[in-house]
């Protein structure tokens, strides 16, 4: 992988990693059309780098919640900041157990499927064209609603289904404030970043020592700007019930996949 490469799929990281397209079929994509031949172990290091990248980038946007959730921890009272983190814990358990359970079978998914990659991202689409025709009604988001967010996310574990997609489309549809569900959506996969890239440097399957750092810098440098941009960008689309748009991309994007899955 060189550098221009390494640029090319940490803006596309980036960006995808919060708007409703799927970071990780992106990335199936981008390295299928790159025509990637990094060996497992390389591959795997990149993506935990541009993974990285982007949970920073989320910290900074958040950076005042994240202080007034820490700050509100600190007090040992059952306050809202509290609660909200209960509810990121709870809502972070279908994915564990998933993740713990089927890693090998979720693993199998990301091979160059790139049939299966478009068809996801029309099941991506579906979501969120429901999602934008949905009224907000305000409502916070409760411990009930955060599992069933949490269910979202975990079967967006699959490549082409877009995790901020199917988080906040499932908690638009539950009726809860959109902008307080794009808040929720964003933060609550970010102890599930650290927690994975912890267990990935402990499992030992990642190969730094034949790596080429300058390149990982680039990919990581080129995934946290772009992150930061499409986080603030997000928050505003969700509030101007504009997925709609997202919906179409999704589409057009997922019969060109099929299609050139099929006649490969």
């Amino acid at each position: 992988m060189d550098a221009w490469e390494a640029i090319i799929l940490g803006i596309i990281q980036g960006f995808t990693e919060f708007l409703p397209v799927s970071s990780s079929g992106h990335l199936e994509l981008g390295k299928a059309i790159l025509g990637d031949t990094s060996v497992p172990e390389e591959s795997l290091l990149f993506t935990v780098i541009l993974h990285f990248a982007t949970a920073l980038s989320t910290l900074v946007v958040f950076r005042k919640d994240v202080w007034e959730i820490i700050s509100g921890l600190l007090k040992f009272k059952w306050n809202e900041e509290t609660q909200f983190t209960v509810k990121i814990i709870v809502s972070m358990l279908p994915a564990v157990i998933i993740g713990l359970l089927f890693e090998e079978q979720l693993e199998s998914f990301f091979g160059g499927n790139i049939a299966f990659v478009g068809a996801m991202l029309i099941v991506t689409a579906v979501l969120l064209w429901f999602a934008d025709r949905a009224k907000s009604t305000g409502k916070p988001v409760t411990f009930k609603n955060a599992f069933i967010i949490g269910i979202s996310q975990a079967i967006a574990m699959l490549p082409g289904i877009s995790r901020s997609g199917a988080t906040i489309s499932t908690s638009v549809l539950l009726g809860n404030d959109k902008s307080k569900a794009a808040r929720f959506s964003f933060l609550m996969v970010v102890p599930l970043i650290f927690g994975k890239i912890a267990k990935d440097i402990l499992s030992g399957d990642l190969a730094s020592e034949s790596a080429n750092f300058s390149t990982l810098g680039l990919g990581f440098i080129a995934a946290f700007v772009s992150g930061l941009i499409a986080c603030t960008w997000m928050i505003s689309l969700v509030r101007k019930s504009k997925l709609r748009y997202f919906a179409v991309y999704c589409i057009i994007v997922g019969i060109i996949a099929i299609a050139v899955g099929l006649y490969q």
